[in-house]
């Protein structure tokens, strides 16, 4: 990597481990509020190769939380969209773009990545994806529901299978088993108690149409401020599984 745009990088991770992050290739599963801010924080560290995944467009709906999302990018790919932004940050990345949804026909997509990180919100594709990373000795790292949250002070790094207060983190330890999987898949999630009703999708004119079926799903509120703490928690465990060991740990600065 040229120039001095990762200089700071360098200064606090070494030449080597600068060098080491310029190789590696991560693939992001859903780039939209989560996967949006850990694709960004990842380019801008260095990262050198991305396989994005996203069969979404963008919306204006989507632009309170996603750091894609603008009004001049409203009805593009996000693929496209996260593809112009990562390459405007460095150049010299190198990008594999799937606008698909994710399925069991389709997972050998993500073969080639030294680390996956999990930010769809469809839970059947989120089992498959998981345990397809589990099978295949591929690090994982899973976000958990983040709309509905308001505080970050409830956000937490563990083990798929010791989180708590979540329904969608229950919901897929429950998948998980069902397929003989147990401890070793990390994720983000928040313990924060969320109160709400679902509106029957049916019924509600701004419910979203679940690609290529005519169910709907319940469109969710969030703010930004949680996302992105989600989406640089990711980040940031992508990077302690990449570097040696000990290279993200605290140092006294002296």
């Amino acid at each position: 990597m040229t120039g001095k745009q990762f200089e700071r990088t360098r200064r606090l991770l070494g030449d080597e481990n600068t060098r080491i992050l310029g190789s590696k290739t991560i693939a992001i599963a859903g780039i939209g509020a989560v996967g949006g801010y850990a694709l960004e924080a990842l380019a801008r560290i260095g990262i050198g190769h991305f396989i994005l995944v996203d069969f979404d467009r963008v919306s204006e709906s989507n632009i309170n939380r996603q750091i894609l999302a603008l009004h001049s990018t409203i009805g593009e790919l996000k693929t496209d969209a996260a593809e112009c932004r990562v390459m405007d940050i460095n150049p010299e990345c190198t990008i594999e773009k799937y606008p698909v949804v994710i399925s069991s026909d389709n997972l050998g997509i993500f073969s080639s990545a030294d680390i996956i990180l999990d930010c769809i919100d469809s839970l059947g594709a989120k089992i498959e994806l998981l345990s397809y990373a589990y099978e295949h000795g591929i690090p994982a790292v899973s976000s958990m529901g983040a709309a509905l949250r308001r505080s970050v002070t409830h956000i937490h790094i563990a083990d798929i299978m010791d989180t708590y207060g979540c329904p969608l983190a229950k919901e897929v330890r429950k998948g998980l088993r069902k397929k003989g999987i147990s401890k070793g898949i990390r994720c983000v999630f928040s313990s924060e108690e969320v109160r709400f009703t679902y509106r029957d999708p049916d019924t509600d004119s701004e419910a979203e149409n679940m690609p290529g079926t005519e169910r709907k799903r319940p469109v969710l509120g969030s703010l930004p401020t949680v996302t992105a703490v989600f989406g640089e928690y990711m980040a940031e465990l992508a990077l302690k599984t990449l570097l040696p060991a000990g290279t993200m740990d605290s140092r006294e600065v002296r």
